[in-house]
């Protein structure tokens, strides 16, 4: 049975690479983004499926992992890839963008990975990649935010990987 790689933020960068790179290997692709109405070069792949995923948005995040395992029976690898990077001064930011760099590059990837967890373990099978930077290790002026995320994101990585170890 081919392997299936569900990926969020798959309509650009590192999520559409490797969304073509996993299909050209043969692997079954859930291409995940938030306009999947406007894809075109993934759509037009073997063994892609294109679905709206927001991760902000806890049905959409359900919706696109049910999809995915109706489409192609199970998904084995989860890559938690969407996210971005918020940069200035700290006093220059609104609490609201505060508050959606985290949700999208922190609790987002915690709402998609939890939403995933109970299939792996059904299945006792399962990889979670997160996608970090190097912003994850080390800081630079002026990006408080991102790199909070990205810290937030290592750490959150190196702890579940003790959880999930036996699966």
């Amino acid at each position: 049975m081919k392997k299936t790689i569900l990926i969020t933020g798959a309509s650009s960068g590192i999520g559409r690479e490797t969304a073509k790179f996993f299909q050209k290997k043969g692997w079954n692709v859930v291409a995940t983004m938030r306009n999947p109405e406007t894809e075109t070069e993934l759509t037009g792949l073997k063994n892609v499926f294109v679905t709206k995923l927001d991760v902000l948005d806890l049905d959409s995040i359900n919706q696109a992992i049910t999809y995915g395992i109706e489409k192609f029976e199970r998904i084995d690898v989860l890559l938690n890839n969407a996210g971005y990077g918020a940069y200035g001064p700290l006093e220059s930011f609104p609490r609201e963008k505060i508050l959606r760099q985290f949700n999208t590059n922190v609790i987002g990837l915690l709402d998609v990975t939890r939403a995933i967890l109970p299939h792996f373990r059904e299945n006792k099978n399962g990889i979670i990649m997160n996608v970090s930077s190097m912003g994850g290790k080390m800081t630079f002026p002026l990006g408080s935010l991102y790199h909070g995320t990205k810290f937030a994101v290592e750490g959150i990585s190196e702890s579940l990987r003790y959880e999930v170890e036996q699966f």
